[in-house]
């Protein structure tokens, strides 16, 4: 079995995962701290968790408290120091770059120390074999590469991200501004770094994915309840993750923003760290990364809903046909096991026309039995009983 046959088998055979702890847990800042480091979601089933804080001081305390480090891989989009009174163009009128005072210039070597102070950080708690993945435009990538370099990464690709529709140039001086750079770098020379090749290749319909990656910017889905100004697609960081993790490996953004990092470690089923500081967007993140679990959820389950109404007097009439009626027999056109069904019938009084109201509920096997469960005062006052089937299946992975 070769190299990349290994790794192939062991991406497509993880084990499910099942809850997982926080390592961030019982991790407490000095008094002297910046920022109060404060858990705002978790989903310990999921392996979820978004915490506010500043993520020099944080990543700090997770290097003293994992010294050999505990990150499979780093997915991070840090401050690009546009806001400075440019002008851009959005939804087609010219607004300024006015992102926050966190994305303000503080002058060339005070931004390329900030780089290479939170790189130093990551590079820390990453496992001896992870790797990490940074975002930006020309404004700041050069810097993140030139202070990956001095300390000690190896960089391994470097990935043009074009935009089909970027927004245009106004000053009709310069090229119009459609593509940012992700780099992707191994902790050491050492590391032996995870790639899918095999899964890439299939993405890329059969041949070797390269370098430009041709992906949409967020739509107005992905900003159903609310945005980022530097907001990612979901689809940009999920191939990252597709390409140098396995299911159950543990990711840190620790510029989370908007959470579009723990919205596609959810889909794909990894767990995930998220530093944020501003409270705004942690929350955003939280709303995002819930709704996204509860989709993914849905994607792996069904529910079959039967429903057959019967008047009381039918109870004496049909007694040996009535339970049969639109049962749910019916087998699903899917590969699914059924791990909950339940019927429950509803007792409807409609002795006033537009007047209907619910009288009594009871959960049992079949119509007659429900009928004998029933109090004689209630039995009085149905005109129909309502039998309503539940069944919920887990679609079963081919």
């Amino acid at each position: 079995m070769t190299k990349k046959t290994r790794e192939k088998t062991r991406y497509e055979t993880q084990p499910e995962r099942i809850g997982a702890i926080d390592p961030l847990a019982g991790i407490t800042l000095g008094e002297d701290a910046l920022a109060p480091l404060h858990c705002v979601y978790r989903n310990d089933a999921h392996g979820i968790f978004l915490y506010q804080g500043d993520c020099l001081e944080v990543l700090d305390a997770i290097a003293a408290k994992y010294p050999d480090g505990c990150f499979d891989m780093i997915f991070a989009d840090p401050p690009y120091f546009l806001s400075n009174g440019g002008i851009t163009c959005h939804a087609g009128r010219m607004v300024k770059v006015d992102k926050g005072d966190w994305d303000k210039s503080r002058g060339v070597e005070e931004n390329h120390n900030f780089n290479r102070a939170w790189l130093e950080r990551c590079q820390r708690v990453l496992k001896p074999n992870g790797t990490i993945w940074v975002t930006g435009t020309h404004h700041v990538i050069f810097s993140v590469g030139f202070a990956m370099q001095q300390l000690g990464f190896k960089i391994l690709n470097d990935i043009a991200w074009e935009k089909p529709n970027p927004p245009p140039n106004l000053s009709c001086r310069y090229f119009t501004h459609s593509t940012e750079t992700v780099i992707w770098a191994a902790k050491t020379e050492k590391s032996r770094h995870v790639f899918h090749y095999e899964l890439m290749r299939q993405l890329a319909g059969g041949k070797q994915m390269k370098t430009v990656w041709r992906i949409p910017a967020p739509g107005r889905d992905e900003k159903t309840f609310g945005k980022h100004p530097t907001q990612k697609p979901i689809a940009l960081v999920e191939r990252c993750l597709l390409a140098s993790t396995h299911e159950g490996d543990l990711v840190l953004d620790p510029f989370m923003g908007a959470g579009t990092t723990a919205v596609a470690c959810a889909r794909t089923h990894r767990l995930f760290i998220g530093i944020e500081l501003d409270c705004r967007y942690v929350q955003l993140a939280a709303t995002r990364a819930d709704r996204e679990i509860i989709e993914v959820w849905l994607r792996d389950y069904r529910v079959r809903l039967e429903v057959a109404m019967f008047s009381q007097n039918d109870l004496d009439l049909f007694q040996n046909l009535i339970d049969p009626i639109n049962a749910m027999t019916d087998k699903p056109d899917i590969a699914a096991e059924s791990i909950f069904h339940e019927t429950k019938f509803v007792f409807l009084s409609e002795t006033r026309p537009r007047a209907g109201r619910v009288v009594f509920t009871t959960v049992d096997a079949d119509v007659q039995s429900a009928w004998s469960h029933t109090p004689q005062s209630v039995k009085l006052q149905t005109t129909h009983i309502v039998r309503c089937e539940t069944e919920i299946l887990r679609v079963k992975n081919s």
